[in-house]
């Protein structure tokens, strides 16, 4: 006999063998036990979860000889036939190559036919979610009164490509997630029956590795035995997959930790010497991060060695909350960069560069405050509309204002803004379409006090990309000043509010910029700014 693959050898052959799905298998075999098997039924959750698994057993069972607390026996004639795939009465059927109008204009000819030795004909339709708009339409009468003899098992990834109609005449079971500790007793079995010796700690990264799926797990410790050696650990499994090893990965946090540039670079290549993905190494720092910020906040920690351990421990009394989420907050957009970029390399070792880097770490925090007290002061006074000049400048450029100005020197001050006269959104009235209203807009929020806002939106324009989504072009690209202020929350609630109130319906907003990124203004253009704009605002270095 051939090779079978671990996944089908160790297939659950009754509901008690399944991983994970009690809240599922109980009711079954509650139905079966009083006979009220349903005509129809739709098994959804993700991959290796166990729908396909369930409704063999589910067909073997409702036409099992000697069934026995709702579970098949597997020893009579028609489970074995089942089982071998030579019974004719239980047909499964994958719709992804089985799609069309004619293959379910087929199962709605046999269907009339009684069975040939099972007391149902049971139809497994797989990925039914694959079906064209034709072959639903074919399936839901059937679906809908099918004969005394016929019973159908749907199974499906994404319910929500099935009309409603279909979902209408279903029983519908949700298989979730299998567990990690679920998915480690499993392979333990699994392991034990194969004479495979395996750490604990291996055992834990291939569940973790896994994402909830049983199938997954048994394909990732099936690819560990390969090279005929039956004894797996932690570093097999990291070599296999592509995972860098945790001293790395420590030691790159640590020197980011530390703003130490050369010993956070000189590992990174290490690392990437060594032929691992780049984007498996970014997966492991975060997660290692992650798990920090979770110690110091918990004290509990798993999955972990006790060498590892200490050292998370020991860096977790070395930085603060803030630091390790603005970290994690930071290879987010590390990632999202790399995703579009065809040098993913390059991209992160400026990121980890940027990361080491005092002033970069503390510059965002600085700014986003600079930011809150120019807005909180331009919303009590009134500028001018020749006063206003365009504030967007680069980031390493910050503005403070003049907390304590010398009573002799003479500056003109704005005057404080009648809170009778000012403009108010519910009054305003908008033409309906966004690329006519934009402009008003804009205005709006300068008359409203938002002036910071106002100014990095001024030269732009707005057009609807979708019936969902209003994208806003910044045809001379946008700073990194402007990113921040405009990615504030507040100020994107703001734009969506002005921006559904103009379209009549609810709209999201995009940021698009033709460039990348706008050259930083000369030191004397930024003065001029400053001096014009009649602002006491101080520029900085």
């Amino acid at each position: 006999m051939g090779y079978t693959a671990l996944y089908r050898k160790f297939r659950p052959m009754t509901f008690s063998e399944m991983v994970g799905q009690d809240h599922i298998t109980r009711t079954l075999r509650n139905q079966i036990i009083a006979n009220r098997v349903g005509h129809a039924y739709l098994f959804n959750g993700g991959r290796g979860t166990g729908k396909t698994s369930a409704a063999k057993i589910l067909a073997r069972a409702i036409n099992c000889l000697n069934p026995k607390d709702g579970e098949p026996c597997n020893e009579c004639e028609i489970c074995k036939g089942a089982i071998s795939g030579s019974l004719t009465d239980i047909v499964e059927m994958d719709a992804a190559s089985n799609n069309s109008v004619e293959d379910i204009r087929s199962i709605r000819e046999e269907v009339n036919f009684l069975p040939t030795k099972a007391k149902y004909r049971v139809y497994i339709i797989d990925e039914v979610h694959m079906l064209s708009t034709g072959a639903f339409n074919a399936l839901l009468k059937t679906l809908e009164e099918p004969p005394e003899h016929v019973k159908f098992i749907l199974a499906t990834t994404e319910p929500q490509k099935l009309p409603a109609t279909i979902l209408s005449r279903c029983q519908r079971f949700d298989f979730k997630k299998i567990s990690n500790q679920d998915i480690i007793k499993r392979l333990e079995i699994v392991c034990k029956e194969s004479n495979i010796e395996i750490t604990k700690e291996a055992l834990n990264i291939i569940a973790t590795l896994s994402e909830g799926a049983m199938r997954d797990a048994l394909s990732i410790l099936e690819r560990c035995i390969q090279d005929g050696e039956n004894q797996i650990n932690e570093d097999k499994i990291k070599d296999l997959v592509g995972i860098p090893k945790m001293i790395f990965v420590h030691d790159i946090v640590q020197a980011i930790i530390h703003y130490d540039v050369d010993s956070a670079l000189i590992t990174v290549n290490k690392v990437l010497e060594d032929g691992k993905d780049i984007s498996n190494l970014l997966w492991e720092i975060v997660k290692y991060v992650k798990d920090i910020l979770l110690y110091k906040a918990t004290k509990n920690i798993e999955l972990y060695s006790e060498e590892e351990k200490q050292k998370i421990m020991k860096i977790s009394e070395e930085v603060d909350k803030e630091r390790l989420m603005n970290l994690v907050y930071a290879f987010s957009e590390l990632e999202n960069e790399m995703k579009y970029s065809t040098q993913k390399t390059i991209i992160f070792q400026a990121g980890i560069i940027k990361l080491c880097s005092k002033i970069s770490a503390n510059n965002q925090g600085d700014l986003e405050q600079r930011v809150d007290k120019i807005e909180k002061y331009l919303r009590n006074h009134t500028v001018s509309s020749n006063q206003v000049q365009p504030m967007n400048t680069d980031i390493k450029m910050a503005y403070s204002v003049q907390a304590n100005k010398p009573a002799n020197q003479n500056t003109s001050m704005p005057k404080k803004t009648d809170s009778n006269k000012e403009s108010s959104y519910k009054t305003a009235t908008y033409s309906g379409k966004i690329e006519e209203s934009w402009p008003k807009i804009v205005n709006d929020l300068k008359q409203n006090g938002k002036i910071v806002l106002y100014t990095n939106l001024i030269n732009t324009r707005a057009k609807e990309i979708n019936d969902m989504t209003v994208g806003i072009e910044f045809p001379n690209g946008l700073t990194s000043f402007g990113r921040t202020v405009l990615e504030k929350q507040e100020n994107i609630k703001e734009l969506t509010n002005l921006v559904s109130m103009a379209s009549g319906k609810p709209m999201n907003i995009k940021y698009i910029t033709n460039v990348e990124s706008r050259k930083q203004p000369e030191e004397p253009t930024i003065k001029k700014i400053a001096n014009e704009s009649d602002i006491p605002f101080q520029v900085i270095e």
